[in-house]
């Protein structure tokens, strides 16, 4: 679930709004952290005490609704793996100076390899982990090297001079909404760690992974503050490759090559290994040819790249999107969790369901603010 979150739309997000709000930045993460952990903990312990996956939870909670819900996971995971695999191609541009789309082809077939390997689950579960690892350490570097302001950052990180709707529901939209949410939950449940007896380790495993995500984007925030308070302007089109090429020369440029491509390729891994775990159970063939439709969904993201090219909006778009998606999916797990057939007679603890109708009003009247912003800023 960190590695999802952590992709080229983390990147490209955090660098943006960074540049916009500066070290404010700061009181947008600390925010998205309490909303990302009230939606995630809720979602991931009433997906694995009810051995369901969400679509098949939603469906028998109301014939249709999991269909719904589907649909809406996975056009959202299909617009970011567009961007995930634009990503791929701009890190290979970097590091090789290939042409992006030739980068983006290289890294599909390097995506593609990887699903048609046996035990993809011990494969997921090795190079995850490993991947996220480089990317926190390598940002890190970057973050020393740019020297940002780190007494005003962690003072606005409290208490901020500026405040956005639109950057609160991108970067929560970014790290749990749409399939990023359920990426987890359904790995939890292929690895058949369900029930109350696990309760610990689900948790653990959701807390973790949100935090996780959230100090990797706190480090990437402090380099991109320690660029612009320079007088440093992102570029437009790839804003990320500006922070560390400013603050590290060529080596930062080649670092963010890597850190570019190893968040990518596991984003593009995250992105189609949950889609399709979103439309599987619907039909035995597609749980038969899971290989196969995770193939053609990285395929065919890879084509519309190609032929839409400019990821940056596309990118952050996405996170938008996935945002105003949180609340519904989260309102849908809510009211199952209050079924006691569906949850094998487990009683959701009520401050939890509290916490997450917080999440659910606090996340549409942040949608709502966002559309509202966005309007503003195209008059």
């Amino acid at each position: 679930m960190a590695n999802s979150s952590i992709g080229p739309g983390f990147l490209t997000q955090t660098s943006s709004f960074t540049q916009i709000l500066t070290t404010s930045f700061g009181f947008v993460i600390l925010v998205s952290v309490l909303l990302d952990i009230g939606a995630q903990l809720n979602t991931w312990r009433v997906l694995t005490i009810s051995e369901l996956r969400a679509q098949d939870l939603s469906n028998k909670l109301l014939p249709g609704l999991g269909y719904f819900l589907s649909t809406l996971v996975i056009l959202g995971g299909f617009a970011f793996n567009i961007g995930n695999i634009a990503g791929c191609g701009l890190a290979v541009n970097v590091l090789t100076g290939l042409d992006f789309k030739q980068g983006a082809i290289i890294s599909c077939v390097i995506a593609l390899a990887l699903f048609w390997i046996r035990e993809i689950g011990k494969m997921l579960d090795t190079l995850t982990p490993f991947l996220g690892t480089i990317k926190i350490l390598l940002t890190l570097f970057i973050a020393i090297s740019a020297q940002p302001p780190l007494m005003q950052a962690v003072h606005h990180t409290f208490l901020p001079e500026k405040l956005s709707a639109a950057a609160i529901v991108t970067i929560v939209g970014g790290t749990v909404g749409g399939y990023i949410t359920f990426s987890g939950a359904h790995r939890l449940l292929d690895a058949g760690i369900t029930g109350k007896e696990n309760l610990k380790q689900i948790n653990k495993s959701a807390i973790s992974g949100i935090l996780i995500s959230a100090l990797m984007r706190y480090i990437l925030f402090l380099a991109v503050v320690g660029v612009v308070t320079k007088g440093i302007v992102l570029d437009v089109n790839n804003p990320a490759a500006t922070v560390f090429k400013s603050a590290a020369g060529q080596i930062g440029l080649r670092i963010f090559g890597v850190v570019l491509w190893s968040a990518a390729i596991s984003s593009v891994i995250g992105a189609a290994y949950t889609s399709v775990s979103f439309f599987k159970t619907f039909n035995p063939v597609f749980a038969k040819y899971e290989r196969w439709c995770i193939s053609v969904f990285i395929i065919l993201s890879t084509l519309i790249f190609i032929w839409l090219g400019r990821p940056k909006q596309l990118l952050i778009f996405a996170g938008g999107v996935n945002g105003l998606i949180l609340p519904i999916a989260l309102a849908i797990i809510l009211v199952a969790a209050t079924k006691p057939k569906l949850m094998n007679g487990y009683r959701h603890p009520l401050w939890m369901q509290v916490c997450g109708w917080v999440v659910v009003v606090v996340m549409s009247w942040m949608g709502y603010k966002a559309i509202l912003e966005t309007f503003q800023n195209l008059k």
